[in-house]
């Protein structure tokens, strides 16, 4: 069972729209059990889209297009469709009562109708969150082989309203019967390559297992990585079984086996937990009251711990001294000592426990680039914290961009503070 999405807009060529829609119809189909083995993007032309169309036919038993639904010239998905059929567009009357509604109260032009055009033949998807109708239909291909191809809206949000009904209708028409269930360990510590050497073993026995068991549909466990910047480095674990009891125990068997090969302080977090939930859960058990104080990094710590609901029960503030007077002024930095140092940085954590009256606290100075800072190279980050009175320091080099080098510095800061307390909690 294999589907292609196909994504339709120029300014996803051009780099002014960041295919997202693509990224989240892949997860859902993943977590169906359904293989995509190809995603393409294809401007606004009717002959590009019809040759997408025939090619992804001649590959996939499924075709998920999304975009080119709207009501403007360029809006052509649903002339393509019918194109590659053979069929006219055909105008549904209950489609125009629907679109009409969404407009009540407002002027609606009629270019808006176009939208309840269908290729003859097709359906359309009864879950419809906007003006833009998705719908889907079957056609031969160049092989007679019947395939599936269903059309979403391009508005993000409207396409993830209609994808649980076509991921279902997907499973419905190919037959299968079986639970997929899937969690997620978030990581930090180690890059995707030592990561995937550690469980390469794993990876293998797995793998040998799924393809022994291919052709009886047996229950099965997989893993994959992604790569998400400043959210970790996240390990994809998924199940597939006949029922979701046996499900959910292959799950958990394939979970502990990973946590017995990685290290413990490796995995930080699963599934919605993330890196900055988890120190203000571990500061929360231990009642610590924490404050920050940031140079680089602008008020990216205090913004991610302030983004999470109740962290004012643990976070008391942060001090963003981004200028070395402010470090020296506020935090008691020295000022004949470098603005990014291990002396600084130790002031700096100490400075904002004095300032705010916190019990422990976390802090960062570093050169995020491009150019050099009082001699110090770009990339070099010195992070410390106070925790039971005692401040500890660690020096970092990156060798990333300015903002990938600020975001990864507040990732890695607050796993260095989790490390911390978690192992104040196992003493």
């Amino acid at each position: 069972m294999k589907c292609e999405v196909i994504a339709v807009g120029t300014e996803l060529l051009l780099g002014d729209v960041v295919d997202t829609n693509s990224s989240y119809i892949g997860s859902q189909l993943a977590m169906s059990g359904i293989d995509s083995h190809f995603q393409v993007k294809v401007g606004d032309n009717l002959e590009r889209i019809t040759e997408c169309i025939s090619t992804a036919a001649q590959r996939s038993d499924f075709i998920i297009m999304c975009g080119g639904l709207g009501p403007t010239q360029d809006d052509i998905t649903r002339n393509a469709v019918a194109e590659v059929m053979g069929v006219p567009l055909v105008r549904h009357p209950e489609l125009v009562e629907k679109i009409q509604a969404v407009f009540a109260g407002r002027e609606m032009t009629d270019n808006n109708l176009v939208q309840a055009d269908l290729p003859e033949g097709a359906t359309a998807i009864p879950v419809m969150g906007g003006t833009a109708p998705g719908f889907v239909c079957e056609f031969k291909n160049a092989a007679d082989e019947s395939i599936v191809l269903y059309a979403v809206p391009g508005v993000p949000w409207e396409m993830m309203e209609m994808m649980d009904w076509v991921t279902e209708d997907m499973r419905k028409r190919s037959g299968f019967s079986g639970v997929i269930k899937s969690c997620i360990l978030k990581t930090w510590g180690l890059p995707e390559a030592e990561l995937a050497e550690l469980l390469a073993e794993e990876i293998e026995r797995l793998d040998s297992e799924s393809e022994a068991g291919s052709h009886d549909n047996s229950a099965s466990a997989t893993l994959a990585f992604l790569a998400s910047g400043w959210e970790g480095l996240k390990v994809r674990i998924t199940a597939k079984a006949d029922s979701e009891a046996e499900a959910i125990k292959i799950l958990q068997h394939e979970e502990a086996a990973v946590r017995k090969i990685l290290p413990d302080e490796l995995i930080f977090g699963k599934d919605e937990e993330t890196m900055e939930t988890v120190v203000l859960e571990l500061c929360k058990k231990q009642g610590l009251k924490l404050a920050v104080a940031e140079s680089l990094t602008g008020g990216l710590i205090s913004s991610r711990l302030t983004a999470v609901a109740g962290s004012s029960d643990v976070f008391l503030g942060g001090v963003v001294s981004y200028a070395k007077d402010v470090k020296v002024a506020v935090l008691g930095a020295d000022p004949e000592k470098l603005a990014v140092s291990q002396e600084t940085a130790s002031a700096m954590a100490k400075g904002a426990i004095s300032k705010l009256g916190a019990d422990c606290s976390l802090a960062v100075t570093g050169v995020a680039g491009p150019d050099p800072l009082e001699g110090v190279e770009p990339g070099t980050i010195w992070i410390a914290s106070v925790l039971d009175g005692e401040c500890e320091t660690v020096n970092i080099k990156f060798p990333f961009d300015r903002e990938r080098t600020r975001q990864f510095t507040v990732i890695t800061a607050l796993n260095m503070f989790r490390t911390r307390l978690l192992k104040k909690m196992s003493t």
